[in-house]
């Protein structure tokens, strides 16, 4: 028996992919520096939140638009490289947890600063 539920082991799997493929086949010179954080699977696997950090803010955007426009060049290229009876549908979002730990080392920061100054 398998450590993980199938929806897990999938979701590995699938951000493993979907990192590749939004690197080597999404060709849009637009597409910057883009890292697939985490994938959610639906319970009966039939969707798939797929969580992208994007390196400067002010592209996320449009990181956002150029991902869901060439969802469906990413679903048939998921769909080749893996085995699964249905792909499920892709909802990108923007991962905010590297920004809240971002927020939470500057406050930490300070709090260090104002005691070292007392």
């Amino acid at each position: 028996m398998h450590p993980y539920k199938r929806s897990q082991r999938l979701n590995i799997l699938i951000k493993e992919e979907m990192a590749d493929i939004i690197m080597r086949r999404v060709k849009d010179p637009r597409l910057g520096f883009v890292t697939v954080t985490d994938v959610e699977m639906s319970e009966d696997l039939k969707l798939a939140k797929v969580y992208v950090s994007v390196f400067r803010e002010e592209e996320r955007d449009m990181t956002l638009e150029i991902l869901n426009s060439a969802k469906g060049l990413i679903r048939s290229e998921l769909a080749k490289r893996v085995r699964v009876k249905f792909i499920p549908a892709l909802d990108f979002r923007i991962d905010k947890s590297v920004e809240h730990g971002d927020k939470i080392d500057r406050l930490l920061k300070e709090i260090k600063d104002s005691e070292e100054h007392s």
